[in-house]
């Protein structure tokens, strides 16, 4: 098929470097998403609301360790399906996937290539026209995913990665689930030629024994995330508690809802509407009046006086919890939601990041 006949986006998370790609066929308008992330959800919603596509299928490549996917959020709000290795054991999977399915969108479809190794579980997704290919962590450009947890394998990587990437034609473009560098696409030729795990100039690359010694010896860190987002993936996403559902979109600003189970608002959202919400700082007296400043209009309400003032505040006006960095204030959005105020949101990153981004503050009075 031509390639005019798939409409493709590339999109991206800035936090955990994590690219989501949309595919869709413009006949049927029925599109698929690869590796969507949680906290993006809202953004990929309104794409495919724009461009008037039905999402029928969330595709994961793999069990990430660095982002929670939103395959469970979509399917809530839209009803499409779950896709993921059933290698993996994840709950909640609609599709269960092994090498040689397909997964159709309209008259296009993704054929599924199991490409181990990162991962036990991990997957590539190569277009029904071999233009493109999808391909986790498997490959990335001009390196590859670590092999040190979740049953990872740095001879089934090797493997995977010439078996099943880069038996695909030169021409084949390659769309990893990251990238660290500002990279966005690559193809089989140029990781080929160039990837110095695997390439090299007339098939003179490293050999297996070179990549696991490699591999073997990156001493890399743990992901940040892992502790967090592993347990959540494998629920597809799914929060914790069997009664946990989507909120409803909020209406009197453009939030981020977390998976900590909050609306969060970025600094500058939160700078255009100053006059029009009530800022609750709930930081310690000393530190409302210390040299961080304070919001504007803001009001001291410590943590510990929180719950005995909840009659107090009011709640004709939107609500949003500030502090330092953002972390006790987001305790505070989650108690004020849970005893029922509606609007509520928590000033992402705290002050700290309202300063880094250049808002202004009111100085404390001195006596």
């Amino acid at each position: 098929m031509a390639a005019a006949e798939l409409l493709f986006r590339q999109l991206a998370d800035a936090t955990s470097s994590t690219y989501t790609y949309l595919l869709a066929d413009p006949a049927t308008r029925e599109a698929v998403l690869v590796d969507p992330v949680f906290e993006q959800a809202r953004r990929d919603a309104a794409l495919l609301r724009e461009l008037g596509l039905t999402l029928v299928a969330t595709l994961d490549t793999h069990v990430h360790a660095d982002h929670v996917t939103a395959a469970w959020l979509h399917r809530q709000r839209c009803g499409s399906r779950i896709g993921l290795a059933a290698a993996a054991g994840a709950e909640g999977v609609d599709l269960p996937l092994a090498h040689g399915d397909r997964v159709a969108f309209g008259r296009r479809h993704l054929a599924v290539r199991a490409t181990p190794g990162h991962t036990s579980g991990c997957l590539s997704f190569v277009l029904d026209d071999v233009s493109m290919a999808f391909t986790g962590d498997a490959l990335l450009i001009r390196g590859c995913g670590r092999t040190d947890f979740q049953q990872g394998s740095p001879q089934r990587l090797y493997r995977s990665v010439h078996e099943q990437l880069l038996s695909l034609p030169p021409h084949c473009l390659l769309y990893p689930a990251h990238d660290y560098k500002g990279c966005t696409v690559t193809s089989v030729a140029e990781e080929q030629r160039w990837n110095p795990r695997f390439g090299g100039p007339e098939g003179r690359g490293p050999d297996e024994g070179d990549f696991v010694g490699t591999m073997n010896h990156l001493a890399l860190p743990h992901p940040k995330q892992i502790d967090r987002a592993v347990p959540a993936n494998l629920r597809c996403g799914r929060p914790g508690g069997d009664d946990v559902v989507p909120p409803p979109e909020p209406r009197w600003a453009p939030l981020v809802w977390t998976f900590a189970g909050l609306w969060e608002i970025e600094p500058a959202a939160l700078e255009e509407r100053l006059h029009a919400v009530t800022l609750l700082d709930v930081r310690e007296p000393a530190e409302f009046a210390g040299p961080l400043g304070r919001l504007p209009g803001s009001r001291n309400l410590p943590m510990a006086a929180l719950p005995a003032a909840l009659a107090t505040l009011d709640r004709t006006r939107p609500v949003v919890t500030v502090c330092r960095s953002g972390t006790r204030s987001a305790q505070a959005a989650v108690l004020l939601a849970r005893a029922g105020v509606g609007d509520v949101a928590n000033l992402a990153g705290g002050l700290l990041r309202w300063h880094g981004e250049g808002f202004g503050v009111e100085a404390a009075e001195r006596g």
